[in-house]
């Protein structure tokens, strides 16, 4: 197949990690022909490039494909993506999030493509989100979704909004889970003990990691609030932190203010296969995020044998169970507080909570089972495309 992926940024981040992998597994294990376009990768959080590079993989950088609304780099943006498919003339166009979701479904769309899908990584719209933006990107999503056939969410949660805000049919609709190599994850490459010493973890602390970019509406607010009463009540909790971002001087401030910096550990930015030694190396995950589809740190922590507190967002009641994790209402602190505790001060519940995470989850978020589903769906879709579409 001659296939086209879009993405906004090619950052470090779950929607671009999933699309990277679904990109290298089409080209290396089914020899397709693969042109991934996004826009700049901007920012602390750093970028794919490089591992696209060594791949072999084929990447188009439009500078114009930006994340914020632009009016006029957006409709220049359409045009190019117009343009690139009519030169790369694909059989699928597949495009991810919101803002690459809908200029490049209209331009797939407009240039006659034979095969559109869109992936659902989170909702642009929200409680999170102003009235006159909600009101702005539903009426968006709406529109685009005329424009496909098909719509990809990464958890069932993605579908129920979706169709509750009247976006898209329910026979376009198909859950596929974001997919990660799931061996690394279950067999990390270094020992705890080693990891811990480098991290500064001493004999006797409990650490709590959270992976995610240092910026609004993740909850390290929310982590920051409640942990002066936490560390009263266990002194020997300590806070990982997993990324970086432009809100860490002011986190840091925060945290030096309340006299508790000490307590946390920030890593900075730290290359994706680091990432599960740094699970392995903390006893539980705390993801208090307020805006997510399914993030993919839930899963991977359940994988390393982790424990996972996170609010009930999107996908996390998908994974995180009662057998699993810890699951609360958003903002609520006094729950964040006790569930941290509760985890400290019982490690067989920590463990019995990891060993029923690994034995859930081990195949379902496995990438390969993730390419074969999309590359499924689009075999199927080019079966039934009409003549002449």
């Amino acid at each position: 197949m001659r296939i086209v992926h879009v993405i906004t940024r090619l950052i470090l981040g779950g929607a671009q990690e999933n699309t990277l992998l679904t990109v290298e597994d089409l080209h290396g294990h089914y020899g397709d022909d693969v042109t991934l376009i996004t826009g700049p990768a901007e920012g602390p959080e750093g970028d794919l490039f490089e591992r696209a590079r060594k791949g072999g993989l084929k990447v188009e950088v439009m500078p114009e494909l930006v994340r914020p609304i632009h009016p006029w780099k957006d409709l220049r943006a359409y045009g190019k993506l117009r343009s690139a498919f009519r030169r790369l003339r694909p059989d699928v166009v597949h495009t991810h999030s919101s803002k690459a979701g809908i200029l490049g479904r209209a331009a797939a769309w407009h240039a006659k493509v034979p095969v559109v899908v869109h992936t659902i990584h989170g909702m642009p719209f929200g409680a999170f989100e102003t009235p006159w933006r909600n009101r702005l990107y539903i009426h968006l999503e709406r529109w685009a979704a005329y424009r496909c056939h098909a719509i990809v969410s990464v958890c069932n949660a993605m579908t129920e909004q979706a169709r509750a805000a009247r976006v898209g049919q329910d026979g376009q609709f198909l859950t596929v889970y974001s997919g990660m190599d799931a061996d690394a994850f279950l067999n990390p490459p270094r020992q705890r003990d080693e990891v811990r010493r480098e991290l500064g973890i001493r004999d006797g602390e409990i650490a709590f990691a959270t992976v995610a970019r240092l910026f609004e509406l993740k909850g390290h607010d929310d982590i920051i609030a409640a942990a002066p009463e936490i560390l009263r009540a266990n002194p020997n909790v300590r806070f990982v932190w997993i990324g970086d971002g432009i809100l860490r001087d002011r986190f840091v401030a925060d945290l030096e203010r309340l006299g508790i910096r000490d307590a946390f550990i920030l890593t900075g930015l730290v290359p994706p296969g680091k990432i599960p030694e740094l699970l392995l190396a903390a006893d539980a995950v705390i993801h208090p995020s307020l805006r997510e589809g399914l993030a993919r740190v839930i899963p991977q922590a359940l994988l390393v044998g982790r424990p996972v507190i996170s609010y009930d967002i999107d996908g996390a009641r998908e994974v995180v169970l009662p057998e699993t994790g810890i699951l609360l209402p958003p903002r609520d602190l006094d729950g964040l507080r006790e569930g941290v505790l509760r985890l400290a001060g019982d490690p067989e519940l920590r463990d019995a909570m990891g060993r029923e995470g690994r034995r859930r989850f081990a195949d379902q978020f496995r990438h390969e089972v993730m390419t074969r589903d999309l590359r499924s769906l689009y075999a199927r879709l080019l079966g039934a495309v009409p003549a002449g579409r």
